[in-house]
């Protein structure tokens, strides 16, 4: 089982990060899937069988004694069902009960009440203050302040509407509880019930023994939890064969777990399930074949629809015994069904919830603004990240002058912790950690999202330091030049990005007699220096890569390291490791050697240098135009190095494509910044080019080669990256989306999709755009490439690379930014017998590929919302910013927008764009919303415009009034173009 003990856990700081589940930061990690045929879900009906075997071994258990359930109390879920909205991940709007029998009418009605903002004006509860079960509640007058405030205050979009984390009420339960869940001693006080006792909001959860049985036995399911950011009350783990996503719906169902956490769920045996009524128009629809097989409609989704014209006939394909106070009457379902022009729909809800948090990956820090309560001993914090719960602060943490003058620190930001966050409670508890500064600032913000995502931006320590080099400037010991191959006399040079400090590789290409070449690869020789065990090596290996924002990079390694002793510097001797193949000029390889090398490189090229000598090949270039050469290699025999790479490059690239390989390039915002202010003075789309591409295909070529190498040697110990195929349900719903919008796209594998890309959407001047648009359609259902041991993973058909197609892959040329390099550098060294005996196992190198996959993923999104903050500023400093824009999906009063200027993504609401709307109904995935523009003159018809995948509209950024924010809002189309 993947449950693991703590005690397996990586030696690093407890704080573990928010984690977003992919590599493709977009809704659509947030939709669930959605049941299409009967042949998809064969391991998923092993599931409902189990389900069914336990709920018959249980009614035997029953007579025997008190089951778990009861001993539990059974769950009350009392959130809205919502239906996911396929194509963005978002909800289309609420389930419209339709249900005549009056009770369930009051109990809906308030379910719905008791999840509204508990912390606002209406009504709160806090911790550490008793309340009598009738203020668990909301009041009727209090229900009815609400809805006055609401129509006083209307959001200003629809999301604004729903419910924040930490505002949902359940029935009290009461499990043994395990030692994940502590309560302080204001809570164990609380807890121990008479007049005082507060009604138990959340589930306690399982014991490690208990969840260790459920997983063994298949009752319960691990993985991970990821939140929809916009969607909060939705979240998400896949299910256990990965085709598709469980749904939890609520806060309480999340059970207090936080994005990113791994998880243990339990879906309630079928008896459980409940089955409600809806209309299709407001759901995604399809038509399901599932014979008369209850338990096969109802899988893993929280909905399955079945389209048909009656209940009646519904309950009869379907042999459903629905009681009858669960039935709507049928008059009321006609007439609505009349109404709306649709046929009903059954939607059966299983009700999962977490039982069990294996590792709290989300640091449990957050960013966010402090409000004052009168006559509370605490503060309440409110995370600008809506999926994490309101804080309870104690005003000991708060500044002195917080309770006299609280409305000085209105748009101050704070570092909060969480602390604990009891069962008992809608909110968390928590420290302060630090006051940032003014929000709206590009460095309180900055430090704000480091923290958040747990990302170690302290100076090093002098243990760590003590572990550098000591006398400098540093030279290479004669006794370990000796060990080496002496590259210093070829003609080796970088390519890297103008503003590069740390230069890890570097390339050669000379020709031989015979017409072949000679090609080198060298990457910096990281692990000489970073010992494998010491202080340097621990924190190398916590931080685990370097991260890049906008500004800055937080190193991986002291910066001496980092940027001197270890960077490729020009006309410097430097260690490195070295990889040179003889390879004719079609690209094929003849031979290859790896070994430790000596290497001084004769020049730091830019990708624009190199651009411009394979743009200009005839061109003589002077030494005013490149940076400073070593004299020992003249500048033509750099241009022809550069030109025989680029040649060889495009070879194997047009190979690798060839053989079935994909890329999905998206578009990049890079920024120019104020040398003293640091602040953006103007914004671009990075250009990818032959010089980046020719880069490119050496790394591939030695990261593959130095992957069968070392899984050569060493087949149990190697750290190698591997790439699952996408998720197949969403490359279903992909291909019949594309089918629908008549795009001749084949999704059945890499190589066909990269065709597809390349040919199926015209050559007029939109082509690139929709190109764009398809890539981003295209991503969603793209898992991540994750690090792994090959001693852990048995099957080697798990080992392939989806993407590049290839059956081994792993990373050796980044070794100053990635700590994974340098483990293969220490597995490569040892396979030659040229570096230290290898102090690892099986074990270790697990986890810390593990840790590493983690890491990467929080530098990933770290780098996109460094980025997010500067264009923010940037539309505020410089806007408002008119563009030109593409539609990528379309939702029922909104949809989503490519900014073909800016490179951005951006959700437009129709009602604050336009006077009037009508939505146009949807036929399968192809959605169109039509907008009807109110005329400027009266006497004029309104302006029709029609809405779908495709469609290119003019849009404007402006700056809202929250601080580093911005929207997009509609133009008004002209006339002769509606």
């Amino acid at each position: 089982m993947l449950l693991k003990a703590q005690s397996d856990r990586l030696n690093i700081p407890q704080r573990k990060r928010d984690q977003v589940p992919n590599d493709f930061s977009d809704s659509s990690d947030f939709s669930p899937s959605s049941l299409k045929s009967k042949g998809e879900e064969s391991s998923l009906s092993l599931y409902m069988e189990k389900l069914n075997s336990r709920s018959a071994h249980q009614d035997g258990e029953r007579r025997q004694g008190v089951t778990d359930r009861q001993r539990r109390g059974q769950r009350r879920d009392t959130t809205t069902s919502q239906d996911g909205d396929i194509e963005s991940g978002e909800e289309l709007s609420s389930l419209i009960p339709i249900d005549s029998n009056k009770h369930q009418k009051q109990q809906q009605k308030k379910n719905k009440d008791s999840n509204r903002d508990v912390a606002s004006k209406e009504t709160s509860l806090f911790v550490g203050r008793p309340q009598s079960p009738k203020k668990a509640g909301t009041s009727g007058q209090e229900q009815e302040k609400a809805k006055k405030f609401k129509k006083k205050n209307p959001p200003k979009h629809p999301e604004e509407e729903k419910p924040r984390e930490g505002t949902g009420v359940d029935t009290p339960v009461s499990r043994p509880k395990s030692p994940h869940a502590t309560n302080s001693p204001a809570d164990k006080s609380k807890n121990k019930g008479g007049r005082g006792s507060k009604k138990q909001v959340f589930e306690s959860y399982m014991t490690s023994e208990e969840v260790s049985h459920g997983l063994k036995r298949g009752e319960l399911i691990q993985g991970q939890l990821r939140i929809n950011p916009k969607k909060y009350h939705e979240a998400f783990i896949p299910s256990p064969d990965d085709t598709r996503d469980i749904f939890l719906d609520g806060i309480v169902a999340r059970n207090r777990a936080l994005n990113g956490d791994i998880v243990v769920v339990q879906v309630l045996p079928q008896e459980q399930w409940k089955v409600n009524y809806t209309h299709p128009s407001l759901c995604k629809l399809h038509v399901l074949n599932f014979g008369t097989n209850f338990s096969e409609l109802c899988y893993y989704n929280r909905v399955c629809f079945s389209y048909f014209t009656s209940n009646r006939k519904t309950r009869q394909i379907l042999n459903v015994k629905v009681p009858v106070s669960q039935r709507p009457r049928e008059s009321t379902w006609r007439k609505q069904c009349r109404r709306r022009q649709t046929s009903p729909s059954v939607v059966t809800r299983m009700n999962p919830s977490v039982v069990y948090i294996v590792e709290k990956k989300h640091s449990r820090a957050a960013t966010g603004f402090l409000k004052f309560l009168p006559e509370k001993p605490f503060a309440m914090f409110s995370p600008m990240d809506h999926r994490v719960p309101r804080i309870n602060v104690p005003l000991v943490d708060c500044p002195e002058d917080f309770s006299s003058r609280p409305g000085d620190y209105t748009n101050t930001l704070f570092i909060c912790r969480i602390t604990n966050w009891a069962a008992d409670s809608n909110f968390a508890e928590g420290r302060l950690a630090k006051t940032l500064g003014q929000a709206g600032e590009i460095e309180p913000e900055t430090e704000g999202i480091l923290t958040e995502y747990d990302v170690d931006f302290s100076e090093f320590s002098d243990e760590v330091l003590d572990c550098l080099p000591k006398n400098l400037p540093w030279t290479i010991p004669p006794e370990e030049m000796s060990k080496r191959r002496d590259l210093r006399k070829e003609c080796i040079f970088t390519i890297d990005p103008a503003t590069a400090r740390d230069l890890d590789d570097a390339l050669s290409c000379k020709q031989l007699p015979d017409g072949n070449f000679e090609v080198g690869v060298h990457i910096a020789d990281v692990s000489y220096f970073v010992e494998e065990g010491n202080a340097l090596d621990a924190i190398a290996s916590q931080r685990a890569t370097s991260v890049y924002l906008v500004q800055k990079v937080i190193p991986m390694l002291p910066r001496l390291l980092c940027e001197e002793l270890c960077s490729l510097n020009p006309l410097t001797d430097r260690l490195t490791f070295s990889v040179i193949w003889k390879i004719t000029p079609e690209g094929k390889i003849l031979s290859e050697w790896f070994g430790r090398s000596v290497i001084r490189s004769c020049v730091k090229l830019s990708y624009d240098h190199a651009q411009s000598m394979i743009e200009d090949p005839e061109k003589m270039f002077s030494a005013e135009e490149l940076p400073p050469v070593d004299p020992v290699h003249p500048i033509d025999e750099i241009h022809q190095a550069v030109l025989n790479l680029h040649s060889i490059a495009k070879n194997l690239r047009a190979q690798r494509f060839s053989g079935g390989a994909l890329r999905l390039d998206q578009l990049k915002l890079s920024f120019t910044l104020d040398k003293e202010t640091m602040m953006p003075q103007g914004c671009y789309i990075y250009q990818y080019r032959d010089s980046n591409k020719l880069v490119e295909e050496f790394m591939l070529l030695a990261n593959i080669a130095t992957a069968h190498h070392i899984h050569r040697k060493f087949p149990e110990l190697a750290l190698l990256r591997r790439h699952p195929p996408p998720k197949a349900k969403m490359v279903d719903e992909l291909q019949e989306l594309c089918d629908q919008l008549g795009i001749k796209i084949d999704l059945s594998s890499a190589g066909t999709l990269h065709k597809s890309l390349n040919t199926a959407l015209g050559d007029d001047k939109y082509s690139s755009a929709r190109k764009e648009v398809l890539t981003h359609m295209c991503s969603r259902p793209m898992q991540m490439a994750l690090y792994f041991c090959t001693g852990v993973l048995k099957n080697e058909q798990l080992f392939k690379h989806y993407a590049l197609n290839v059956p081994l892959y792993t990373h050796f040329t980044s070794p100053i930014r990635r700590y994974a390099d340098i483990i293969v550098h220490r597995l490569l060294a040892s396979s030659l017998s040229c570096g230290p005996p290898l102090g690892l196992s099986t074990k270790e190198v697990e986890k810390q590929a593990s840790h590493c996959n983690d890491k990467k993923t929080m530098s990933k999104r770290v780098q996109e919302l460094s980025s997010e903050l500067f264009f923010g500023v940037f539309v505020k400093e410089c806007g408002p910013l008119d563009s030109e824009a593409m539609v990528m999906g379309v939702l029922d009063q909104s949809f989503d927008v490519l900014v073909l200027r800016y490179g951005v993504q951006k959700r437009i609401y129709c009602k604050v764009s336009c006077g009037s709307l009508h939505l146009q109904g949807t036929v399968g995935k192809k959605s169109e919303l039509t907008l009807l523009w109110t005329p400027e003159d009266l006497e004029e018809p309104p302006t029709e415009q029609v809405i779908s995948v495709f469609t290119l509209v003019e849009v404007q950024l402006k700056a809202d009034n929250a601080p580093m924010k911005y929207s997009a809002v509609l133009k008004r189309p002209d006339s002769n173009e509606s």
